[in-house]
């Protein structure tokens, strides 16, 4: 990813409605479909900031990977903890068969051969573990914000279960969300194009539009893996061995 992308990251994972509401509907949703045992041992990959690490830390012993220098020390502070540097999808110094839950949220859309990235995220599993995964929906609303965040594709339904079966594995529970707001998402993106103000700032909206979008965002978390959902800006699943 460019280096802004990291740096609006930094400054705005705390207060940025997409941030706070997507941790409450991914937690949510590990709790109703994970199945994970007590004191579970979780591995973020892409980790990032670290802004996503106390929410998986309530499931489990939480160790985490990031490649870039400077997130990867925010995300040590926020863990307690170095964090690792080891690219997919090689993965190597990563321990194999000893996690009940691998998290990629928002990482396999970088990462040029996704299906040898999801095979080697596989070998990291114990029996009867999990790879959580989140990506952005749609490539015709490709724009800008893809572009500086280094992405490969975004992913429809069927190529997500394509990069899922090639890899051995089989989806679980997967579901669109960020739906509530999809139509104002794809009418900006629309209009970027035909304006040709096609943007990657992502920095939060005035205060009282963030809690808005936060509060409808979040309203999500009710739904999302129990009943079908409208197309949305991103797609969850978690993947099991198949």
């Amino acid at each position: 990813m460019d280096r802004i992308v990291y740096d609006r990251m930094a400054a705005h994972d705390s207060t940025h409605w997409w941030y706070r509401a997507r941790r409450d509907i991914l937690a949510d949703y590990l709790t109703r479909f994970g199945g994970l045992p007590e004191r579970a041992r979780i591995l973020e990959i892409g980790c990032g900031t670290g802004h996503n690490l106390p929410m998986l830390a309530g499931f489990g012993e939480v160790e985490a990977i990031e490649i870039d220098p400077a997130a990867r020390r925010i995300a040590s502070e926020r863990l307690g903890k170095p964090v690792g540097a080891s690219p997919l999808p090689a993965l190597p110094d990563v321990p194999r068969g000893v996690y009940d839950l691998v998290a990629v949220l928002d990482v396999v859309e970088h990462i040029e051969d996704d299906v040898a990235a999801l095979k080697a995220m596989a070998t990291l599993l114990k029996p009867g573990g999990k790879i959580l995964i989140a990506v952005p929906a749609h490539q015709w609303m490709w724009s800008a914000h893809d572009v500086v965040n280094h992405h490969h594709r975004r992913y429809s339904k069927k190529t997500l279960v394509g990069a899922i079966a090639r890899a051995g594995l089989k989806p679980t529970r997967l579901s669109y969300f960020n739906t509530l707001l999809f139509p104002l998402a794809a009418a900006a993106r629309v209009m970027g194009r035909l304006t040709g103000r096609d943007d990657s700032d992502d920095s939060p909206p005035p205060p009282a539009i963030n809690r808005l979008f936060e509060t409808i965002f979040r309203w999500e978390r009710h739904m999302v893996g129990r009943v079908p959902m409208a197309p949305g800006v991103s797609l969850v699943t978690l993947a099991v061995p198949a």
